[in-house]
């Protein structure tokens, strides 16, 4: 190992290479050769990439995992890795982790390196499908049914067997579907032997797992203050440096661009999570709301102050099925009253083909969504932008036919010769229909997944605890609330705070974290959960949505909740945003009334 020391204590040192299966493969490279790491990380793993790696396999019984994980990434850099003696985890197994590890190992034979590589069991329950069927299951958000037919359903398993793994001897261990945070946890469970009855520190793994598994969005990407942030060119990508008392720094590689800060990490904080007092992990339920930040040196964080308690009873499971077909076209409009043109000739296309439709018995399209990019669109009744001589307009269907969609496609060229002028650029050409993919969430109890670890030709069981059944837990009392006395200026939240919002199905959280403490009565005074219901209600279904507010009091931050905000999310929603990723810079827009004398 290459642990160093830090305060007389041992310290193990884990660097994250992947936030998603897309990041750049140059990570890796960076993190083997320009730090001391005893760990290498990766997270690939999204419902979106699991039905993609379903539908791979199908094709081929080979594929199914993170090809270039084997080819791009270890191929290239097994050799330092083994000298460098850097252990690597990561859940690039995808839907057939098996074949991810004999590819795997074929390298290494090749390379003629003695590498021992473990693969986790057990996430997969399609097997199970019929079996769950009976079982009455519910979609967790909505209620729905489960479906009788889905291309994808794993489980989220947590950091124990990958532990045991390790504790078996291997260097290298690949997952199928775990939690993102697991593959930091594991190895800290593996070398500081902390007991899964000792909560605050899973707490505290967990949460450095949190902070790095988006790669760089914890070293100054997607960061509210992006100006700060140098050497975009060569971002740094995070390590995180965790002594035995799970206290732990986040740093990047010396000579890296990039920026850690405690808002940096205070915005991953807050990134794709629901009530910060029940992040629910299947090895236990943490408690972020008092984490405390301090910066100790030049892009060095110190995080403490995560709390734990005893796991649920159940894994999350996330199926994926298909739920018809979408076509989706963008293209230019130029010159004069360009906008109008724009929703002109969409609105057109789409009253033509659904009339055609019409005549044919053939139902109209499920979902449609119009918009013109240009003229602030995505900002609802907030735009500023009303004009502009050049435009994008988008047009989005979905049908249950798949020849419904192709009717669509075929009619969008026909509109820059019989329609309004200046149609030009229709992106790609003829658009494809393609299977719309929905997400199914559902809980399972513990005990109906089996999960192994494959090892040096046996397979291991893995213990996993029970837990216990959900406990309710008290909410923060609403910190103090500024009461306006008249004579405050109005300002844009961006000047008081940053933000950061993400996606989890179809609700979107945003984080939001006052610049200074002094800010946040009045961030609260502003931001109530009707007020932001308000602001952000064009995003909202009128029907089933609702806005949440919880409290961070130890990071003077706050998150909303919005439910159903996202046109069903991921890969099945139709809008040019379907995770939410620009609803914080949108919210940085909203006024908020602030005494002059704290902004002066």
């Amino acid at each position: 190992m290459t642990s160093i020391k830090q305060d007389d204590q041992k310290v193990i040192k884990i660097g994250c290479a992947s936030g998603f299966w897309g990041d750049t493969n140059t990570a890796a490279f960076q993190l083997v050769h320009l730090s001391d790491i005893d760990y290498l990380v990766f997270d690939y793993l999204s419902e979106i990439t699991m039905s993609i790696m379903a539908k791979a396999m199908m094709t081929d019984p080979n594929h199914g995992y993170a090809l270039d994980f084997v080819s791009r990434v270890m191929s290239p850099l097994i050799k330092k890795i083994a000298e460098k003696k850097i252990k690597v985890i990561s859940n690039a197994g995808g839907v057939n982790p098996l074949a991810c590890r004999d590819a795997l190992q074929k390298i290494i034979d090749e390379k003629g390196l003695d590498l021992k590589v473990a693969v986790v069991l057990g996430d997969d329950v399609l097997p199970k499908h019929a079996e769950l069927l009976e079982q009455n299951i519910q979609e967790m958000f909505n209620g729905e049914a489960l479906p009788h037919h889905v291309a994808s359903s794993n489980a989220y398993l947590g950091a124990v067997a990958i532990r045991d793994a390790l504790d078996l001897g291997a260097d290298i261990v690949i997952t199928g579907r775990v939690v993102d945070s697991a593959v930091v946890l594991a190895p800290l469970l593996h070398e500081y032997q902390w007991s899964l009855d000792d909560y605050d520190k899973l707490a505290q793994g967990s949460l450095a797992g949190h902070v790095i598994e988006c790669g760089a969005q914890c070293t100054g990407g997607n960061f509210t203050d992006w100006r700060l942030v140098q050497g975009f060119d060569n971002m740094g990508f995070p390590i995180v440096e965790v002594s035995a008392d799970a206290s732990f720094i986040v740093t990047k590689p010396q000579g890296t661009g990039g920026l850690v800060s405690t808002a940096t990490v205070a915005e991953q904080i807050v990134y794709e999570i629901g009530n910060p007092q029940a992040y629910l992990l299947p090895d236990v339920t943490a408690d972020f709301s008092q984490v405390h930040l301090e910066q100790v040196g030049e892009d060095r964080v110190k995080v403490t102050g995560a709390i734990g308690r005893v796991p649920t009873q159940q894994y999350k499971v996330s199926a994926t099925y298909a739920d018809g077909y979408r076509v989706l076209v963008s293209f230019l409009i130029a010159g004069r009253e360009a906008p109008e043109k724009a929703q002109t000739i969409a609105n057109s296309i789409l009253s033509k083909c659904e009339r055609v439709l019409a005549l044919r018995s053939v139902p109209p399209f499920s979902e449609k969504s119009i918009e013109i990019l240009g003229i602030e669109s995505t900002y609802g009744p907030h735009a500023r932008v009303k004009d502009s001589r050049e435009v994008v307009v988008k047009i989005a269907v979905k049908h249950m036919f798949k020849e419904a969609c192709m009717f669509f496609a075929s009619e969008i060229a026909q509109a820059s010769t019989g329609m309004a002028p200046a149609l030009a650029g229709i992106v790609g050409g003829r658009p494809k229909a393609s299977a719309v993919v929905k997400l199914f969430s559902f809980l399972i109890d513990k005990d109906q997944i089996k999960v192994e670890v494959d090892f040096a030709g046996q397979r291991y069981p893995v213990q996993i605890s029970t837990g216990q059944k959900a406990q309710e837990i008290a909410l923060h009392p609403v910190g103090e609330v500024a009461v306006l006395q008249g004579d405050e200026i109005e300002v844009p939240l961006i000047e008081v705070a940053h933000a950061r919002s993400g996606d989890k199905g179809n609700y979107s959280n945003i984080g939001v974290i006052a610049r200074k403490a002094e800010y946040l009565p009045w961030i609260r005074a502003a931001l109530t959960e009707a007020n932001i219901a308000d602001y952000m209600q064009h995003v909202l279904d009128p029907e089933t949505s609702k806005v949440i507010r919880y409290e961070l009091p130890a990071m003077n931050a706050l998150n909303f909740m919005l439910e159903n905000a996202l046109g069903g999310g991921g890969i099945a929603s139709l809008r040019i945003d379907p995770q939410g990723k620009a609803f914080a810079q949108q919210l940085l827009d909203m006024p908020v009334k602030v005494p002059r004398k704290l902004i002066s």
